[in-house]
């Protein structure tokens, strides 16, 4: 393999901005916020502030498969976030999530709002505080949080490795397209393997392991991520992924969960905010355009 774009780093690495890329304007060496904006709050005690990526519907996914269990105080309102626009360094969000990712959650249920940040943070503290989708006795709870975790330590190489380098950076790199690939591939590996020998990740339960898994590696095996990937990636060699890809796709819950804060695809999948349950039959995107204009 050659380089045609030879590269030695400097001494002491500073930013140079623009770099390249589609998140150019967003990416920056610094945290906190850069502009003034405070968050929209809702009639729920819950309120979510996020964007459909795989990280977002996590927390979406578990919202409605517990309202389908008939939580009815895991209603809540979800606020998009154009991280695109820069939305995520407004000062109300920072005050949510400093590191100034989504999703983030405020729970007003108490007599003091507690913030909750982190996609798998928030899973575990609203299924310990349902008392659902989460096992209590061992080994079944050690089971199902490793594979929570496992998603948390593995996904930065699948989209911040993988699908950059692959569908975003500004240039094809061979070196890093194929070192990110092998990763993912060996990630799928394990996800098959552990398939082969149980219907869920944890064992013979549905859970937040299954929650956190899936938006990224069962979207990748359908075929929802980064283009032409998974063709790339040969997913269809991973059958047991598949298997209960299908299967999760397939929930009422989930297809609900996925269409929350997305902006992109059929606008008729497309659920911009969420504020009511009813807002699936009213409030999509199609539904929307459709209206005629306010006089």
């Amino acid at each position: 393999m050659t380089d045609a774009h030879p590269y030695t780093p400097p001494k002491v690495w500073t930013w140079v901005q623009p770099n390249g890329g589609k998140f150019a304007n967003i990416n920056r060496p610094i945290a906190g916020p850069t502009h003034e904006q405070a968050l929209p709050v809702g009639r729920h005690p819950l309120q979510l502030y996020s964007l459909a990526t795989p990280n977002g519907q996590k927390v979406t996914i578990l919202l409605e498969e517990l309202l389908a269990l008939g939580h009815k105080g895991a209603e809540y309102d979800a606020w998009l976030i154009r991280i695109g626009e820069g939305e995520q360094f407004g000062s109300g969000f920072v005050d949510v999530n400093p590191n100034s990712k989504i999703p983030a959650l405020m729970d007003r249920s108490g007599a003091q709002p507690v913030r909750v940040f982190e996609s798998g943070s928030i899973l575990l503290y609203l299924a310990e505080k349902f008392g659902a989708f989460v096992p209590t006795t061992q080994p079944d709870r050690a089971e199902v949080l490793s594979w929570l975790f496992w998603q948390m330590g593995s996904a930065p190489y699948l989209g911040g490795g993988f699908g950059h380098f692959y569908a975003y950076a500004p240039t094809k790199i061979e070196y890093a397209i194929d070192r990110f690939a092998m990763e993912t591939k060996r990630q799928l590996d394990v996800l098959d393997r552990r398939l082969a020998q149980s219907e869920y990740l944890g064992g013979s339960e549905y859970s937040i392991a299954d929650m956190a898994v899936f938006p990224w590696y069962g979207g990748l095996v359908k075929g929802w991520l980064y283009g032409d990937s998974a063709e790339f990636l040969s997913a269809h060699e991973y059958r047991n992924v598949l298997r209960w890809a299908d299967a999760i796709a397939a929930r009422p819950a989930v297809i609900r969960g996925r269409m929350v804060n997305r902006t992109s695809g059929d606008p008729a999948g497309q659920l911009r905010e969420r504020h009511d349950a009813g807002d699936f039959e009213t409030k999509t995107q199609d539904k929307i355009d459709g209206q005629p204009p306010a006089r």
